[in-house]
Formats: structure tokens, sequence, C-alpha cells
């Protein structure tokens, strides 16, 4: 039996809410492999070429896969850290030895990213329907 590293779920939950977008939170629970996380990581990569050849779309078109890839590491944020300790052991500590025990700290992250969620969907949808109805006469 090999003892593998312990993943904490509190630096997992910030790892994700600061470079999520990035994938570095799937790096650091999946390793290298993980062609999600290389997903994630060609998204802002994307989005630059993206504006630099289509330079005359709108921002918020071109950039339009780094926007969904920081959504979609905002909710698993959400799906990480609300997960029981139980089973956050199961899946990612089964070979570890070590128990977790989560705190205050991932509370407060869960609930940053909540509000930091919430905003960012409002102003994705608010722009949506701007350059949906008005051609984004409004900004």
């Amino acid at each position: 039996m090999t003892i593998s590293s312990h993943k904490n779920k509190t630096l997992a939950v910030l790892i994700c809410l600061v470079f999520g977008s990035l994938g570095a939170h799937r790096f650091y629970l999946y390793g290298k492999r993980d062609n999600f996380a290389w997903l994630h990581f060609i998204s802002l990569p994307l989005s630059f070429l993206l504006s630099k050849l289509y330079f005359n779309l709108n921002f918020f078109v071109t950039y339009a896969p780094w926007m969904l890839s920081f959504l979609i590491s905002i909710l698993m944020c959400l799906i990480l850290g609300l997960k029981s300790d139980e089973h956050w052991d199961a899946q990612f500590n089964s070979q570890s030895g070590h128990h977790s025990e989560s705190s205050w700290p991932l509370a407060l992250l869960l609930v940053f990213s909540v509000g930091l969620g919430a905003i960012s969907l409002l102003f994705v949808l608010a722009r949506g329907f701007d350059l949906l109805y008005t051609g984004g006469a409004y900004g």
C-alpha cells in the first residue's frame, strides 16, 4: 500500500477560487493527465488569440471561452467545498492515512465564491441581453 499525499479541501477551494479559470484546482486534485484541467488552461490563450484575430468583435464575444471557464470554476468551488469531509476523503484521500476536518476558513471561501458567482452571472446575463437586444449600444 502506497501512501499518497493528503489533499486539503480548503486549499483546493482557495486554488479553485483564485486560479480556477486556469484549471489549477484540477491539476492539484487530479494531476497533469486531467483533460478538463487542460481545457481550462487553454481557455485564456484561446480567448486572447480570438481577440487578436477578430479585434473588431466585442470583448464579451472574444473572451467568452475564458468567462465560461471562470463561471465553471466558481461552480466547482461550491461543489468541492460543500462535499462532506467523509465523501472528500473517500474520493481524494482514500490512501493518505489522514482525515479532513473543515473549519471556518472554508465557510468564508464558500460565502465569497457565492457572492462572486452571483455578481459574475448577473454581469454575463446583463451584457448578453444588451448585445442581443441593442447590439451593444449601451457599452
